[in-house]
């Protein structure tokens, strides 16, 4: 039971509780008759556990005293060995200390006797090397050719030969030109000959790219007049092959970085070499790609597109390269650009201007003969005016208005596209034009798309559409093109807008010519607005003016004063101009925008609402009349509440109260007429429409009118 407790004890968690539920369950199973339940058993087993549990303390307490005791005597075990490790530790540093001094002193005395050698073997080998360097100028002192020594024929004696004559030539620019002229030229030649023989060496060495070779040789030829030969040999070997087919530009990032690695292992001036390196590019590498690409101008726009992508790939190249030149060189490669473009650069403005000119005529030319339209002189405007003047006075119409059957001739996509022209010559014009000339180049062609999409195009188009807006007060219900006309004026001029912000704008702020595009621009605005608003007036009068005439002919007077009693329903007449006004309100929702469009419906409104005033004023109404007026008015205030207008819809609030004195009971039209509608209005307005009942000359001597007629 022993073994049995103390697995019980090792699990992971142990729970008190659980050891007894357990003990508890053996106990009952135990028994005979595990349903019966002895408490004297379980006693007993709970006396007995406690026993034996008393037992297995005391061995693992006799255990665990065995444990401290053994590990007691382990510590003292460690602790005498560390102590005998510290006592060796320090012995062996103290050995180490006079070992130290003992290498210094040997170290010193080697190095007295290395200076003592060396004092006495550099005059030696200084001697030696004189000697050497005499014998070889005897041979060039002497008369007649060069006895030509091994040091000179044995290429790998190279190195050698070259220290030996570049000292012979540096001796030799001390010598008197009289009587060592002779010794001077040959060796002159030798010279020149070693030199030779080294720059070969060197591109021989490059084309294998052994590096270490190249860097001794370009060690040796810095001594020589000719290392700025070995430069050019390198950069010259380095640029033969094609960077990278017919596009330039790749290759030269990935050629310089690779060879920038090679430079600074080769050379010990490694800036100025890479310098050279990317000089040689631009002068001779991108000058000829640039001029060969650019050599034909038929094709302006192909030209300008060209011009503009080599220069900005240029300027881009410029940057990335930037990190190889020297500090001293921060602004060469803007200079090398300009040199590249400085004759195209100098002609672009005028080059731009005429390709954005031509590109924009032939926009408009092809739109309108898609449309099969010639344009017109479009000065009809006095003329409009006389005919609105004999129309109305003599009530003729003289001239049938023409509609083009209801083309606007405004297009979209005309406008995208010149915009995008417009747009691509002015992102040209921010990177060729030059800091002074960039103001006025941007005007410049600000104005040729202000020409052509503003004043050729949509102030045309707006010309025509005046022309074409029905005269007033027509019997047949007007045919209305003008709310298109708005629609895409609008958008064309967001458009313009748009591209104004983001191109034309940041070319010419914060200089003297941007108040002169503000005044350009906001004159040509205020008259675009101004034909917008005379178009929209006019459309507007002449649906309010057919509303009139078709009231004055339609309206019967029976309408609202039947002879005998009728169905209280809306007239005809009322339901055919809320018919014919709902698509109209529904075209200028669709047309007009922002605050333009409240302005618009509000006057709309307001104008339908005094032709129907006016229009009830002429009427007489009995009861069942006035009941009829009153169902007009509801129609009207239907149709008007889709204008939003809280101004329109309170004229209509008003007119329908005022129906109302229409056909209520005499004594009730002092309470209508102090009612919180009407309290406001002046008298001589409520007095006017008390005057059309039929019954007014009944109760106008009544004291139902009493403190409203007088």
């Amino acid at each position: 039971m022993l073994s049995q407790y103390m697995e019980e004890f090792e699990q992971e968690p142990f729970e008190v509780g659980e050891f007894i539920e357990r003990l508890t369950w053996r106990t009952n199973n135990e028994l005979q008759n595990s349903e019966d339940f002895s408490p004297v058993a379980l006693h007993d087993t709970f006396i007995q556990t406690i026993k034996d549990l008393k037992i297995l303390q005391e061995k693992q307490q006799a255990k665990c005293e065995r444990l401290e005791e053994s590990l007691r005597q382990e510590k003292e075990s460690h602790a005498k060995k560390i102590s005998k490790l510290q006592e060796r530790h320090q012995t062996a540093i103290d050995w180490f200390g006079q070992l130290d001094e003992k290498i210094n002193s040997v170290a010193g005395k080697i190095m007295h006797l290395g200076e003592q050698l060396e004092n006495v073997n550099t005059p030696r080998s200084r001697s030696v090397e004189a000697q050497k360097l005499l014998n070889f100028m005897a041979e060039f002192l002497a008369a007649g050719p060069v006895i030509v020594n091994d040091i000179f024929t044995d290429a790998a004696r190279l190195s050698e030969a070259a220290d030996v004559i570049q000292k012979l030539y540096a001796i030799s620019q001390d010598l008197p030109p009289g009587k060592f002229a002779e010794s001077k030229r040959k060796i002159e030649k030798k010279y020149d000959e070693v030199e030779r023989r080294l720059i070969e060496e060197f591109a021989t060495a490059q084309k294998s790219e052994d590096i270490e070779r190249m860097k001794a040789l370009a060690q040796i030829l810095s001594q020589f007049k000719g290392y700025a030969q070995c430069v050019d040999a390198y950069i010259e070997q380095s640029q033969m092959q094609p960077y990278s087919g017919k596009d330039i530009f790749i290759g030269i990032v990935p050629l310089c970085k690779h060879h920038y690695e090679i430079i600074k292992k080769v050379f010990a001036n490694p800036q100025q070499v890479m310098s050279k390196f990317i000089l040689n590019i631009y002068q001779l590498k991108l000058h000829q790609y640039a001029m060969t690409k650019l050599e034909d101008k038929k094709d302006e726009e192909k030209y300008l597109r060209t011009l503009y992508e080599l220069y900005s790939r240029t300027l881009k190249l410029s940057t990335d390269l930037q990190i190889y030149m020297s500090t001293i060189d921060d602004d060469l490669l803007q200079k090398l650009t300009q040199q590249i473009f400085m004759k195209h650069l100098a002609g672009y403005a005028e080059m731009e201007t005429k390709c954005l000119t031509a590109k924009c005529s032939s926009e408009l030319e092809k739109f309108y003969a898609s449309k099969k339209h010639q344009k017109t002189q479009t000065t009809k405007g006095f003329r409009r005016n006389m005919e609105v003047l004999i129309a109305t006075r003599a009530n003729i119409n003289i001239a049938a208005i023409e509609d083009y059957g209801g083309e606007t001739f405004l297009s979209e996509e005309l406008a995208i596209n010149m915009l995008q022209e417009a747009k691509a010559a002015l992102k040209r014009c921010r990177l060729l034009s030059s800091e002074a000339e960039l103001p006025a180049t941007a005007v410049k062609l600000n104005d040729i798309l202000l020409r052509f999409l503003m004043h050729e195009h949509v102030d045309y188009a707006l010309e025509l559409g005046l022309q074409a807006v029905p005269l007033a007060e027509g019997k047949v219900f007007p045919q209305l093109y003008f709310f298109d006309v708005v629609q895409k004026t609008n958008i064309i001029v967001h458009l313009l807008d748009k591209l104004c912000h983001t191109s034309v704008i940041p070319c010419v702020s914060n200089t003297a010519k941007y108040s002169d595009y503000v005044f350009k621009k906001r004159i040509l605005m205020e008259q675009i607005e101004t034909k917008l608003d005379q178009g929209l007036d006019r459309s507007i009068s002449a649906v309010i003016g057919w509303v009139k005439v078709y009231l004055q002919y339609e309206q019967k007077k029976t309408d609202y004063k039947p002879e005998t009693d009728v169905d209280t329903i809306s007239s005809a007449a009322c339901l055919q101009v809320v018919q014919s006004l709902q698509p109209v309100i529904v075209q200028i929702k669709k047309c007009v925008d922002g605050e333009n469009l409240q302005n618009v419906l509000t006057e709309f409104g307001t104008r339908l609402h005094r032709v129907i005033y006016d229009h009830l004023q002429t009427m007489q109404f009995n009861t069942a009349g006035a009941m009829c007026a009153i169902c007009d008015v509801n129609e009207y205030r239907k149709c008007i509440r889709e204008l939003d207008s809280a101004l329109v819809t309170q004229l209509f609030d008003i007119l329908h109260a005022l129906c109302n004195l229409l056909l209520v009971k005499p004594q009730n039209l002092q309470e209508v007429c102090t009612g919180d509608t009407l309290n406001y209005l002046d008298k001589s307005v409520v007095r006017q429409f008390i005057q059309l009942r039929t019954d007014f000359r009944i109760i106008k001597n009544t004291n139902y009118l009493k403190g409203i007629i007088e």
